[in-house]
């Protein structure tokens, strides 16, 4: 592959507090130099046009292997949840799921759990890890045996494995489809109190605290929520967790239209929690933003909102929607790329996510204000249910290398 240089770049390392000038060289899969380095004569030379130069995405929770979206998102790298068909719960299957992308794409399967995510027998973590495996995952379920989830934790505590949950307790959310409040109580439509997530996070901290495991709660999504993670956090726990773009621009008033392409779990919330979510960004109590893509046909779709199952295609819009939050001062860009990036990378324990020598040479150039509208239609995705649809954003990954190769 040679020699290329990226030059009038401006470089956006998640460690660094503010964007510097310079350039960046890649010798075949990695990273030779990043900043005032000079261009070896008969390098490929990338013009940047003072754009953004930055790690590729990291999407920390994927429901789908999607390149074509991911590719226009400019992420490079993701984890896949172990809800497939079948679930991933075998080594086997966590060999071939890893195979399904490369070599332009990688794929980090997450571990099941329990057999078939059902709650109650534990999977083969330590033969999953030795195929591969980045983490654990309860999937898109909270296990409600505390006595099987600490069994869980324990076994992934010596595995050195952290333990992705899901945050809604289960008792309290069965056949729920919206959060408690004047639109669900308007509609008409089951509703749980959003006290479910903080319920199920205060139990898996807890537990977490007992087996002395690392703990990621993958999409936090209330105030209350929120509180209990930054507690753990103050209290020195292995605690950390995410959240995503729905959550951050939407609140349940987005579902009065019966629109199912707004039926997410855990549920949007309130415009109170809305807030405290961007609160959660701001103050550093967020470690990931992720996208949470869970790509889904009319025939999951196309049914009463009760009915209808949740997810959205979330790839596409994560990048714009995170420049959002920098436009708002919310956050920098820097920032922006630890919670897309180096964040995800760490808890997964990549070597990736970071501009500097001898890192891997995945990285995108972001296109941070050029404009372009959201259209369901025309996604790239394996299917158009955004609810961000007709939504003008601004921001774009215009070239993304993985490996050293321009894809």
């Amino acid at each position: 592959m040679g020699l290329t240089a990226i030059v009038n770049a401006r470089l956006c390392d998640p460690t660094a507090s503010t964007l510097s000038e310079g350039a960046l060289l890649v010798e075949d899969a990695t990273i030779a130099a990043v900043g005032a380095a000079k261009v070896p004569d008969g390098a490929e030379i990338v013009d940047a046009k003072g754009m953004i130069l930055a790690p590729g995405i990291i999407d920390l929770g994927v429901f789908r292997t999607d390149k074509p979206a991911f590719h226009f998102a400019g992420i490079t790298r993701a984890a896949l949840m172990p809800d497939q068909s079948p679930v991933l719960d075998e080594p086997g299957l966590i060999q071939h799921a890893a195979r399904a992308g490369k070599p332009d794409f990688w794929v980090h399967p997450l571990g099941a759990a329990t057999r078939g995510l059902e709650g109650r027998e534990l999977a083969e973590m330590a033969l999953m890890k030795s195929a591969g495996a980045r983490a654990i995952a309860t999937g898109r379920r909270w296990i409600a045996d505390s006595g099987v989830m600490l069994r869980v934790l324990h076994y992934a505590a010596a595995l050195d494995l952290v333990v992705i949950t899901h945050a809604e307790d289960g008792g309290l959310t069965a056949n729920a489809v919206a959060t408690d409040g004047e639109t669900a109580s308007r509609l008409g439509l089951p509703s749980a109190p959003a006290s479910a997530e903080a319920m199920a996070i205060a139990r898996d901290i807890a537990l977490a605290r007992e087996a002395g495991t690392r703990l990621h709660v993958r999409l936090v999504t209330t105030a209350a929520g929120f509180a209990l993670i930054r507690a753990a956090k103050a209290e020195g726990l292995k605690v950390t967790c995410g959240t995503s773009p729905s959550y951050l621009f939407l609140n349940d008033a987005a579902v009065s239209d019966f629109r199912t392409f707004a039926r997410l779990s855990p549920p949007l919330r309130d415009e109170r929690d809305r807030l405290a979510t961007i609160e959660a960004v701001a103050d550093g109590t967020v470690d990931v933003l992720c996208s949470g893509h869970d790509p889904r046909g009319p025939e999951d779709k196309r049914l009463p909102f009760a009915d209808a199952l949740p997810g959205i295609a979330g790839a596409e819009t994560l990048l714009p929607l995170a420049l959002n939050l920098v436009r708002e001062g919310k956050i920098t860009e820097t920032r922006m790329m630890a919670l897309l990036a180096a964040n995800p990378a760490a808890i997964l324990g990549l070597d990736a996510g970071r501009l500097a020598p001898g890192a891997p040479a995945d990285l995108i150039l972001i296109a941070p204000d050029t404009p372009w509208i959201v259209d369901s239609a025309k996604m790239a995705a394996a299917a158009g249910n955004t609810p961000f649809d007709k939504l003008p954003v601004q921001g774009r990954a215009r070239m993304i290398m993985k490996g050293g190769v321009i894809r």
